[in-house]
């Protein structure tokens, strides 16, 4: 996907004169009020979210106290960052880093790599950060555990070529955590036959909490490699998060996709950095990233065909998942 303008905010963070921060000196309170400031102008969910930040500070400031040690006011600005419920919002120390877990732990896992194993083996092809096999009903699984794992033009042409034999294939980005944005955007381009708009992308213009500029469109262009032309099913779970979610995004607008699996965990705000007094580092959702109806994936996307993984199927080694998508690419047409 082609994503206009990031370099700007990037660089405006990292620099210190595009952002002006108030000065705060380096006790507890001073990095207390730091923390709130960062996260009260740069943050960009605070509405869509409907956090009231104002009554958070009220009910976290009463917790700080200059006699309270670092690790007790680590972990008291942890739950206050915890209060937007975004994964890609962390307090960064030396001895520990805060995180936000939930937008997967409280849901199924629907995916075992033990069970994978069976569909896999132990003669599976690498290319990259690609792990694949054409399994023995002709249908090719590929399985892309991090966009952080490099991935190249001939990586994918090759896969892609060893598979036109294939009456489909299975793209797998179960519990995919995210990663780099390019990777997503390399590996999406291989399933569109024309330039495609996905989504669109805000930056903060101001101060407020709703001060965005004007959405900037978000598209897909067709590689100059290998276009894969047949029916492509791509497996989703709640740990599909960050760029695997950009990358769901964009592969619900491609021809001949289908999303099968549960519902991915979101994570669609391009995150940042800042630093506090005491030299702890925040990373935080800075600019929000819509899809193509200019709706918020932030909380995840819903698959086009639901599907747990059953208890009973997981007892026998199977992946119900996998199953499911073997059956649709079987039965097309």
């Amino acid at each position: 996907m082609k994503y206009p303008y990031i370099l700007i905010p990037l660089i405006c963070i990292l620099l210190s004169g595009c952002f002006k921060e108030d000065n705060y000196e380096n006790s507890k309170k001073g990095n207390f009020e730091a923390l709130w400031k960062i996260m009260d102008e740069h943050y960009c969910f605070f509405s869509y979210k409907a956090v009231d930040w104002n009554e958070v500070y009220d009910r976290y400031s009463q917790r700080i106290s200059e006699n309270m040690d670092n690790e007790a006011l680590f972990t008291v600005l942890g739950e206050m960052l915890a209060e937007v419920q975004d994964g890609h919002v962390n307090l960064v120390a030396t001895h520990n880093v805060a995180r936000y877990w939930k937008w997967f732990e409280d849901y199924p896992d629907n995916f075992d790599s033990k069970i994978q194993k069976n569909y896999l083996g132990t003669d599976y092809g690498i290319a990259g950060g690609l792990k694949y096999k054409i399994l023995d009903d002709n249908v090719g699984y590929i399985y892309y555990g991090s966009f952080s794992s490099g991935i190249g033009e001939g990586n994918i042409n090759q896969v892609l070529d060893r598979m036109a034999i294939c009456e489909g294939i299975i793209l797998d980005v179960r519990d995919n955590g995210g990663g780099l944005m390019t990777n997503s955007d390399k590996l999406a381009s291989h399933f569109f036959n024309e330039k495609t708009l996905v989504g669109y992308m805000q930056h903060k213009t101001g101060k407020g909490h709703d001060d965005f500029s004007e959405p900037y469109e978000i598209y897909v262009e067709p590689s100059d490699g290998v276009k894969y032309q047949k029916k492509v099913i791509i497996l989703t779970n709640r740990s599909s998060y960050s760029a695997a979610n950009d990358f769901v995004n964009a592969m619900r607008y491609a021809p001949n996709a289908v999303i099968v699996g549960d519902r991915t965990g979101g994570g669609s705000g391009m995150p940042f950095s800042s630093e506090l007094p005491n030299g702890w580092s925040v990373r935080f959702s800075a600019s929000p990233v819509l899809d193509a109806n200019k709706a918020h994936t932030e909380f995840g996307i819903d698959p086009k065909i639901k599907v747990d993984m059953t208890d009973e199927d997981m007892g026998n080694g199977i992946d119900t998942i996998i199953e499911k998508a073997r059956e649709l690419i079987k039965n097309q047409g």
